[in-house]
This record gives structure tokens, sequence and C-alpha cells, in this order.
């Protein structure tokens, strides 16, 4: 029952925090809006795994992986602090195809989610989830195509049916701007896997102490996992969260069919009692 109670919280944590950024409560003074001031800023990998390959490393046969190591499968983590930050910091994890670039600046040029944030006066941290940008280090093999698919890539964020935008769509239909968000795509160098980038943002959690996690998308299935793997996950903020689903043990719905490439929606089972 406490664990269903938690999550009742977090949910409502969610809702307030939302509340919260809308309507300004928090009345401190902050800096010049002009001007941006960082108190801190750093970089740092959560998590991951690594493995050994058997037998004695060759200083005459560097390429040879006997006796060598692999580490990957963790994530990275950029970070900024402003001047009198608040209680709890942002944790941001990107979606499908993404990377950290998501947050940052908009394909037009305006400011994105980190400084508008960072400017209200919170912490913001910046994932690139395993096996995603500046996290590529994998420990399982996988293949990257160089096959052309970004029709698909500007259906799935929403912007319109390829080459046509929806016509209320906020996204800036000039063709530098759509020029931008195309080459901002990044290939996963491993397959995709909720439970490695769970494992790695948990981790990102220890690091950062207790905090809100916001999450998009495809980083939403990832992020449900997350909250219950640790509990210093204060609140989830999920934008159009997608790529799983939590459900209580003997109330997994069966698998939703879509025309994703990457399959059926799933769920997860899990014991809230």
């Amino acid at each position: 029952m406490r664990k269903k109670n938690s999550l009742k919280r977090w949910m409502a944590s969610a809702i307030l925090f939302s509340l919260f950024i809308s309507c300004g409560q928090d009345r401190r003074e902050r800096v010049d809006s002009e001007v941006l001031v960082v108190k801190e800023q750093g970089s740092f990998l959560a998590g991951g795994a690594a493995v050994t390959t058997p037998g004695i490393y060759n200083e005459n046969d560097p390429t040879n992986p006997a006796g060598q190591t692999l580490h990957g499968d963790h994530a990275y983590v950029f970070y900024q602090k402003p001047l009198h930050a608040r209680k709890y910091p942002l944790v941001f994890l990107h979606g499908n195809g993404e990377s950290s670039k998501t947050w940052e600046t908009t394909p037009d040029g305006r400011e994105g989610f980190q400084n508008i944030f960072l400017r209200l006066g919170f912490s913001v941290y910046l994932v690139d989830q395993p096996r995603r940008g500046k996290a590529g280090r994998s420990i399982v093999s996988d293949s990257i195509s160089a096959l052309p698919e970004e029709a698909f890539q500007f259906e799935i964020f929403r912007l319109g049916i390829w080459p046509e935008f929806f016509p209320d769509v906020q996204f800036p239909k000039d063709p530098q701007s759509l020029e931008q968000f195309m080459r901002q795509i990044t290939p996963n160098t491993g397959a995709f896997d909720k439970h490695v980038v769970a494992d790695a943002m948990a981790a990102v959690f220890d690091r950062t102490g207790e905090g809100v996690l916001v999450t998009h998308s495809m980083g939403g299935g990832p992020g449900w996992l997350t909250v219950i793997r640790n509990p210093k996950v204060r609140a989830v903020v999920a934008y159009e969260p997608g790529s799983s689903f939590i459900f209580p043990k003997g109330e997994v719905p069966a698998p939703m069919p879509t025309s994703c490439p990457y399959g059926a929606l799933t769920a997860d089972s899990v014991s809230l009692e």
C-alpha cells in the first residue's frame, strides 16, 4: 500500500509542479533576465556496466580484445546551476531519435528548456540516454543504418504528414529550421533497452539528489521505471509519454497495435502493494 500511496504523491507533485511554474508563485528576486548567470556547470557519466574479454592483454597487439575491458551503457549528463537555485533540480530525458540537444536551443535559434528553466532559478541536468549521443558507448553490438527515414521523424514528432505541416503546428515552417531539426536526429549505437536506460537514470539521481524528472515521448517508459528504482525522483513531468507503461500485476493490457516501426506499445507489470 505504501508504494501505491507513493505513486499518488508523485502524480500530485507533478500536477502541483506544473501549476507552480505556470502561475509563477515563487516571487524571489532574480538576476536581470537579459543576463544568464551560472554559478556552476559541468558534466559526468552515471551508471552503466563493464565487460572484460578473457585472456592477457598484449601491448604488441593492442587491437586484440583479449584481457581488455569495455565500459558502456552509462548516461551522459551536462548540468548547470544558477545563483539562488530552487530546492529541486530538473533532470531532462529526451525521446526517440534525440539526444540532450532537444532541450538546448530550438531549431529556429530560440532558447530551449535548458535556459528557460535556468533563468527561472532551477538547476538543470540534460541527459543523453545510454547508447545515444555522448553516451554512445554500448556493451552490445549493433549496426547503424544509413537508410533515409526523415519523413518518419517528421511525422513521429507530430509536425505534420510529410511533407506538409499541420495547419496550427507551432514548429517554425521555414526550410532552415526544418534542416536544423533533421540534423539533430541521433542514432542508437545499441538496441534501445528501457531497463538499461532506467538503471542509468536511477544512477543519475544518485548524483543529483532529490529532483524532478522531465521526460519526452520514448523517454516516458524508462521514466516510470526510474521512479520505481530511485525514491529521489520527487515528481515526474511527462510530455507525450510513450514506449511503455506501468500497471499493477494482473492488470496489464494486451500490446497496442501501432504503425511505429519499433513495434507495439507494451506494458510492465509491477507490484504496487
